[in-house]
Parts: C-alpha cells; sequence; structure tokens
C-alpha cells in the first residue's frame, strides 16, 4: 500500500506566489500600471459557465474590500501616440502647446510653459473612439461572436414564380 519511490517533483518553475500580478505583468489588453479595465459588453458575453465564475469572483472581490472609500470610475478609451503626431485639439488634451520660435522651430510645451524635451520621442495617451462594440452597438448592429468575419450578405434576384400555379383553398358556397 505504501509506495516507497519518491514522489517526483513538477519538471517546470515553481508555483507564483503572486500570480495575479505575474499575468497583468504581462499587459493583456485593457490594463496599464495601476488599472485592468474588462469591457462590460464582452464580460456580458461570455459564456454562461464564464459569467457564473466571473460573478462569483466579483462578488467575493467586493465583498472584501467593500470597506474602502470607492470613487466612481471614469474610463476612457485611449491608445499610445507621439506628441508630434498630435493635432491641436489632442494637444490640448495632453496638456501640451506647440509654438514656433525666434528660429522657426516647432517647440513644445507642457501645460506650465516648461519646455518639453525631445518631443519626437515623447509618447502620451490621447482619447479615442471605443473599438469594443457596447451593447447597444450590439443591440443594432448583427456583430459576429469571437470576432469572426462575417460574409458580406448579397441581395439575391427575385425572379417571378414559375412553374404551376399555386392551388387556392375553394370558396365555400354562399347561400
Amino acid at each position: 500500500m505504501f509506495n516507497h519511490e519518491p514522489i517526483q517533483r513538477h519538471a517546470g518553475p515553481p508555483a507564483s506566489s503572486t500570480p495575479t500580478r505575474d499575468y497583468l505583468n504581462t499587459r493583456p489588453p485593457g490594463t496599464d500600471q495601476s488599472y485592468a479595465v474588462l469591457p462590460r459588453s464582452l464580460v456580458e458575453a461570455m459564456p454562461l459557465p464564464w459569467q457564473q465564475q466571473m460573478a462569483h469572483l466579483l462578488a467575493d472581490f467586493h465583498r472584501a474590500y467593500a470597506h474602502l472609500n470607492w470613487p466612481v470610475y471614469r474610463v476612457v478609451p485611449s491608445r499610445v501616440e507621439r506628441l508630434v503626431d498630435l493635432d491641436e485639439d489632442q494637444l490640448a488634451e495632453v496638456g501640451a502647446i506647440v509654438e514656433i520660435d525666434s528660429d522657426g522651430e516647432l517647440v513644445y510645451r507642457d501645460r506650465s510653459g516648461a519646455l518639453i524635451d525631445d518631443p519626437e520621442h515623447r509618447t502620451v495617451l490621447v482619447s479615442v473612439l471605443d473599438p469594443i462594440p457596447g451593447e447597444f452597438a450590439n443591440a443594432n448592429q448583427n456583430t459576429p461572436p469571437r470576432g469572426f468575419p462575417q460574409p458580406p450578405v448579397v441581395p439575391q434576384p427575385t425572379y417571378p414564380q414559375s412553374g404551376p400555379v399555386p392551388v387556392q383553398a375553394p370558396q365555400p358556397p354562399q347561400w
């Protein structure tokens, strides 16, 4: 009954004590240094077993941290752009201005007026239209599941009916 052979050690690296941090540090979509964002429309479109697990995890999470003073978060879809590629509205959004100096060169300044060094290599987050379809978009568009392209709808020509004339039910006698 007792096995005298030693238990084989797992061949891979030891399990991490911070698996969530390790995963989020790989920068999957919707994450940065401080936040992990899950688009609600995608979460609600997950298969039912996934939704059930997610609901349980979120309920446990919120129970554990309900004592904190939670703010309301405003999530803005954004993308990274080079400072020199922005238009005036985008520059204003990130708090920068562009001027022409006395030598005729473009210079970039921040809100306080300080010169921004090396604007060619400076990147900033700029808001964009949300590329993830929301609930309203899904209700009004036939968005295919899991990103598979939907074949284009080709209108079929309509031809006059040919063949025998359809039989109609006889009319009841009128007395």
